[in-house]
């Protein structure tokens, strides 16, 4: 059997210098003993892909809500989309693939139901209470909220895996996670890859729904470009063929351009350790000058086509009105609300407990308690 610290000789022998090696964790905030055969990170993973709050990804929305259709993506099909794009580049880059998978698998375990228009009706109703964002709520679940283990709450996991859910997309960081440090170069790659899934995939999703036609989206030069590509090696090609391996293009291209320019940056940079990778002047894992301004003009037309489109303009108020009115009920008689969530709002206050209860809710699960409560022949 190849055992813990095999694989742990064997990541420092493979990887590159500036990779974070398990070995150097900084650790649990509830130490143990280490397991025989599994490195920390693989331990970190198992526990988020078990963990109830990953499960729970299956009925949370992407874009669309989850009753419109089984064929667009929720937030675990996007998630596993992230982990593949993101384990692709940390091998391409010599950094450690265990702990990427596990920022990817992370990454939106802290989104409530009905996708970021759930997430603004959130952080209004708690505008006096902390408000809610939901890189901050991810660390709160793996932290303080899965209840799965006898000697400790939440999940346990790395310094290392915590600290990167913190440092995705600019939030305040606490003292403990060292902000003036720069996330992990396995951080960024995971950003990154959640970037490009989210901006390529969500294209597809409009195209699949009918809000977006291939016209249309090749008024953005990038895609544009990957259309015609694909024309050319495959003349007389059409329908959804012709835009799915666009979409394929697309992907790749944008994987190639931060593989590229990130490999330049940091020959040239000469960074060799961690330790001169959190006090780098700039990140090092990032697109080209090209490919930045090619996904800022992706993301400018999916705002302007497609997410602000009527249809799903729609999807997001009903959803914002549902958990204004069950928040708002909840506030109002917290009876309703399951015993452990009364007993969470006696620590840490009712607004915080009702919102951590409706963060963790499915689409359908919010869906069936809004029945359960103002449906007067509905089973409660």
């Amino acid at each position: 059997m190849i055992g813990r610290e095999e694989l742990e000789n064997r990541e420092e022998r493979e990887l590159r210098p500036f990779a974070m090696k398990s070995c150097l964790t900084r650790g649990r905030e509830y130490p143990g003993a280490e397991h025989p055969y599994r490195p920390c990170y693989q331990r970190d993973r198992d526990r988020i892909v078990h963990s109830t709050a990953f499960r729970r990804l299956q009925y949370k929305t992407q874009v669309f809500v989850n009753s419109e259709g089984d064929y667009y993506r929720t937030r675990l099909t996007h998630t596993m989309e992230v982990v593949q794009i993101a384990r692709s580049m940390a091998r391409a880059l010599g950094l450690n693939e265990d702990l990427t998978e596990c920022l990817a698998l992370a990454h939106d375990l802290g989104h409530g139901p009905f996708g970021h228009s759930g997430e603004d009706a959130l952080n209004e109703l708690m505008g006096a209470d902390g408000g809610f964002e939901h890189n901050t709520h991810g660390y709160r679940v793996v932290s303080l909220l899965e209840s799965r283990y006898p000697d400790f709450p939440g999940l346990n996991l790395t310094y290392e895996v915590r600290e990167s859910m913190l440092k995705h997309s600019g939030v305040d960081v606490p003292e403990g996670f060292r902000p003036q440090e720069y996330p992990l170069l396995e951080a960024r790659v995971a950003d990154l890859a959640d970037r490009i899934a989210y901006n390529n995939h969500d294209l597809d999703d409009g195209l699949t729904a009918g809000i977006l036609s291939p016209e249309q989206v090749r008024e953005v030069p990038i895609v544009d470009r990957a259309f015609s590509e694909v024309e050319a090696r495959h003349p007389g090609i059409g329908g959804r063929i012709r835009s799915n391996n666009a979409i394929i293009w697309l992907i790749n291209w944008a994987v190639t351009d931060v593989l590229t320019h990130t490999s330049r940056q940091t020959e040239s940079s000469g960074i060799a350790s961690v330790t001169e990778v959190r006090a780098a002047a700039a990140p090092l894992v990032s697109f080209s000058e090209e490919g930045q301004a090619y996904q800022e003009a992706l993301h400018r037309f999916l705002f302007d086509s497609f997410y602000s489109h009527y249809r799903v303009a729609r999807m997001q108020e009903k959803a914002k009105r549902f958990l204004t009115r069950l928040f708002k009920e909840y506030e109002l008689n917290p009876r309703s609300l399951p015993p452990d969530v009364q007993e969470r709002g006696a620590e840490d206050g009712l607004p915080r407990a009702i919102c951590d209860y409706i963060a963790s809710m499915t689409d359908r699960k919010a869906q069936g308690e809004y029945l359960k409560l103002f449906q007067p022949f509905e089973r409660v």
